[in-house]
């Protein structure tokens, strides 16, 4: 039961439901009013969304330092050009070439990658990422 007081409008019944159930389509949740028996029409609110992503990229040194390891593992000419963006598998590397520059970089960084942490990294960058990521959690 809900009351206005200091005016002369009282309402004896007022019901604000929330359903549960999601809309799938357009991942909207609906809403309904009711009031002294009368439904109202549906009240559709938006779930917020994250609109800000921050990431944190190595360092241009540790950049370098992961280049010329993967150069060096996957004897590349010096010619071959080995940036962050630069995917293992486009460069020529297989699964154990994979295994092998991982292995140039716990050694050369002094850190070790766990196997799950070692499977997600794809690029050059991921690489860098990853080691300043142990090397801060190190100190």
């Amino acid at each position: 039961m809900a009351s206005i007081t200091g005016s002369s409008a009282t309402a004896m019944s007022c019901s604000f439901k929330v359903n549960q159930e999601l809309n799938r389509v357009s991942n909207l949740k609906t809403s309904s009013l009711s009031f002294k028996g009368i439904s109202y029409s549906s009240i559709r609110v938006n779930p917020a969304t994250r609109r800000l992503s921050i990431t944190c990229a190595a360092k241009p040194e540790t950049v370098n330092k992961v280049c010329d390891i993967v150069k060096k593992q996957l004897a590349l000419s010096a010619g071959t050009e080995v940036c962050g963006d630069s995917k293992f598998a486009a460069l020529g590397a297989d699964s154990l070439d994979t295994v092998e520059i991982v292995m140039g970089l716990e050694e050369e960084f002094g850190i070790s990658v766990e196997e799950d942490s070692a499977q997600s990294i794809a690029t050059v960058q991921d690489a860098a990422d990853l080691i300043e990521d142990l090397i801060s959690k190190k100190a």
